[in-house]
């Protein structure tokens, strides 16, 4: 397996492009504005085909470059929990105006809690993890040990729950599910620098519960 990051947005929003270098195919995760094309570059750069867009919710700093994806690789499919996919219809921010305007668009698909995606021969789990947002979700690929977290978990936090459409209930429930993974497990955030599922339950303080 290989992961690029590239950050960039109004939020320092974390893109991740992930490949099998075995099969050539690859994905992009979360599109922030003006942050994909360098991933897209490198995915070209090494011949491989980028299969899917997939969005860990549908908050506006995880979709603006949506279309920047599809217009490189017409035959990639964006993916994202259907509780989400209305954040894609009429994207925008809930609390702002934002300096620019995302095309909006319907969903090829959806990510569902239990099922798994394959890239190449990496296999990641889907796991439903609301509570920064109704549709939000992260995928765990075990062989790897690699959590992508979207915004559920950041190295000494988590994701906000004061949003129009958060829900801290939820959110703690969520957290509780994957502080069940390895202590091993690389998390891979939606903002800010990796982290580890150990790291968090000793020093995140959302997570002492857990």
């Amino acid at each position: 397996m290989k992961i690029s990051t590239n950050t960039g947005g109004l939020a320092a929003t974390n893109a991740y492009l992930i490949a099998d270098e075995n099969t050539g195919e690859a994905a992009i995760i979360d599109a922030p504005q003006n942050t994909v094309l360098p991933l897209l570059n490198v995915a070209k750069h090494h011949g491989w085909n980028i299969r899917y867009l997939l969005l860990t919710h549908g908050h506006w700093d995880h979709t603006s470059d949506h279309k920047v994806v599809t217009d490189a690789y017409p035959d990639a499919k964006v993916l994202i929990h259907a509780l989400d996919e209305p954040k894609l219809i009429t994207p925008g921010s809930m609390i702002f105006s934002l300096p620019y305007k995302i095309p909006p668009r319907k969903a090829d698909g959806y990510l569902e809690d239990g099922k798994t995606i394959k890239i190449g021969n990496l296999e990641f789990q889907i796991i439903f993890t609301p509570g920064h947002s109704p549709g939000h979700v992260v995928l765990y690929c075990p062989t790897e040990s690699l959590l992508i977290a979207g915004d559920l978990l950041f190295a000494g936090a988590v994701g906000r729950t004061d949003l129009p459409d958060s829900d801290p209930a939820a959110m703690e429930i969520s957290l509780q599910r994957v502080a069940q993974l390895p202590n091993n497990t690389t998390v891979r955030p939606g903002h800010g620098p990796p982290t580890t599922i150990g790291q968090e339950k000793l020093s995140n303080p959302f997570l002492q519960s857990q």
